[in-house]
């Protein structure tokens, strides 16, 4: 579930990249990439656990889907996070900036 939720999300995020040149300047492509990355990890995990365990990897008990559901969800949840920070750090439309000098000329 990791990797079917990661890419979905890779996916997504790369289509609105791709679609809206105003939100280039959101900083999407860090998104992007981090979900990207999050997925050829998993796709990697599953590999050697396919090398591992053979065919038993794709029938999981339901307590290993939930797990890995969480997981999935977690690590989307963190690459937000990370975006989030490197948002607010570049600030492209200086709303941060703007904010702290008039709190400073207060």
């Amino acid at each position: 579930m990791c990797l079917i939720l990661t890419t979905f999300a890779a996916v997504v995020c790369t289509a609105i990249w791709y679609a809206s040149a105003t939100l280039r300047d959101m900083k999407i492509s860090v998104l992007c990439w981090l979900f990207w990355g999050a997925a050829i990890m998993w796709f990697v995990d599953l590999i050697f656990e396919y090398a591992e365990d053979g065919a038993k990897v794709f029938e999981p008990a339901f307590a290993d889907v939930l797990n890995d559901s969480l997981l999935g969800l977690a690590v989307i949840a963190l690459a937000l996070v990370i975006w989030t920070a490197v948002l607010l750090i570049s600030d492209p439309k200086g709303i941060v900036r703007s904010a702290l000098l008039k709190k400073k000329a207060a």
